[in-house]
């Protein structure tokens, strides 16, 4: 395949060039690539016939990384044999990285690594039934990908978090009924769901050992620098894409994409979703930061009963307070139901205090980390043909979150019927979206990006 590679810093003219040159393919290629375009001929590239085959949308830390979680996997074996990005070095890099590791199990020629915005389709037509496509990139573009993996049969592994408004969750949950219509097994990025040491709290919860639920907790406290300026010539919209949890329109922001893990933690300990939400947030009187999101935010849910979940956020350094954890509270007493960078940290306390000479029962150290485990539970689904589909548990959980994001930003009561039901979408043709699209948002004189201002900013 003739490819142009994106460098580090791509302009304008060479992302058009590099378009240009990336539509041009040998003769050899274009073959390769036709007979992956029927499902039921798509050639089996590993040599064992239990081998689960893998194609990586978005190479970034994050799908490498989800790469490995599935190699580590006592349900493998398992083998990376296709690679897409909408840059070339990002491939490169990624495909070098896991060869070294994984040697053979990392079968990804030239001719299977593909870029540009329509390279997911080409990696997800080298699979066949009973593979995964790894949906790995940005919620933006989660649900047009899972809609496509869904119309060619596979099965898919899809990061959170999974659309930056409503429509496009509305979307990725349809394509979700598809996928259960044809049988397909549809893991999430959620992967506190498959921690033995949450699971069994839940347990203990639900069979009243805290009692009624009164209040939730959640932290998230650490240092996140910020988005500095675009260096000189850098293409803009390749510049938003790269810093993709500095804007809206492609991850939905850095609260929704980090705080997802929280929210949908509060979610799963009270067992519904949130009547309505209010926020509060803002920026450091010195921040310097470019992106669109705030330094700090306090956001309280409220559900059907009156009792209120919170998460307090602080991405700022310094001497602040730090905190990684969420917390339970009953009418008997209070749990810690996570730990320190998603750990399953998992306690019951006497009474309400939090403290390490006040427990009384503590969860052993789990024998797989959460990642791990929600590729043993998908690789054992497709194996076995167990039920799974977590798409739509996964999107009421983004709806909640994107009902907090709302509340921070506008200053307002977001209600769930309100956030459920919006219209409001960041960019209205994501489908067609390609390297001479004009990009979504645009910076001021000095390089900053529009930041909410509660009281005129609207997401519903």
């Amino acid at each position: 395949m003739n490819k142009k590679s994106t460098n580090s810093t791509p302009t304008t003219s060479s992302r058009r060039e590099f378009i240009k040159n990336s539509s041009k393919v040998t003769a050899g290629a274009l073959a390769a690539s036709a007979v992956f375009t029927d499902i039921a001929t798509m050639p089996v590239y590993a040599g064992e016939k239990n081998t689960i085959n893998l194609a990586l949308i978005g190479c970034g830390n994050r799908g490498g990384g989800a790469v490995v979680n599935a190699m580590n996997s006592a349900n493998g074996p398992v083998k990376l044999v296709a690679m897409a990005d909408v840059v070339d070095s990002q491939i490169k890099t990624k495909h070098k990285i896991l060869k070294d590791r994984f040697s053979d199990r990392v079968d990804v020629p030239e001719e299977r690594q593909f870029v540009g915005f329509d390279a997911y389709k080409k990696a997800i037509d080298c699979l066949g039934p009973g593979d995964v496509a790894m949906l790995t990139n940005f919620s933006g573009f989660r649900a047009l990908q899972l809609e496509y993996a869904v119309k060619k049969g596979v099965n898919v592994f899809m990061e959170k978090s999974f659309g930056p408004d409503a429509p496009s969750l509305r979307r990725l949950m349809r394509a979700g009924d598809e996928a259960k219509k044809k049988n397909l097994k549809i893991a999430t990025g959620l992967q506190s769901r498959h921690s033995v040491n949450r699971q069994e709290l839940i347990k203990r919860i639900r069979d009243g050992e805290l009692g009624e639920i009164q209040l939730i907790r959640a932290y998230r406290m650490h240092p996140v620098g910020g988005m500095g300026p675009k260096p000189k010539g850098y293409d803009e919209l390749l510049w938003q894409i790269k810093n993709f949890a500095r804007f809206f329109w492609v991850s939905g922001g850095l609260f929704a994409e980090m705080n997802i893990h929280q929210i949908d933690e509060i979610c799963w300990l009270k067992g519904e979703v949130p009547v309505s939400a209010h926020g509060i947030g803002g920026r450091a009187a010195n921040s310097t930061n470019r992106g669109q999101g705030f330094d700090a935010m306090s956001v309280e849910w409220t559900f059907a009963d009156g009792t209120k979940a919170t998460d307090d956020v602080r991405w700022i350094g310094g001497n602040c307070h730090r905190d990684f954890a969420t917390y339970v509270h009953g009418t008997k007493c209070a749990a810690q139901f996570s730990g320190n960078v998603h750990a399953g940290t998992t306690r019951i306390y006497k009474d309400q205090r939090i403290a390490k000479d006040n427990i009384v029962w503590k969860a052993p150290k789990e024998k797989y980390n959460p990642w791990d485990a929600e590729w043993n539970v998908l690789l054992d689904s497709i194996r076995n043909d167990k039920p799974q589909n977590e798409v739509h548990r996964s999107a009421m959980s983004n709806f909640a979150d994107l009902m907090g994001r709302a509340a921070l930003h506008s200053g307002r009561v977001i209600t769930w019927d309100e956030m459920y039901n919006s219209k409001f979408k960041f960019v209205d043709d994501i489908d067609n979206m390609d390297y001479d699209t004009t990009p979504p948002i645009t910076p001021d004189e000095k390089g900053y990006y529009p930041v909410p201002i509660p009281g005129t900013w609207s997401e519903t």
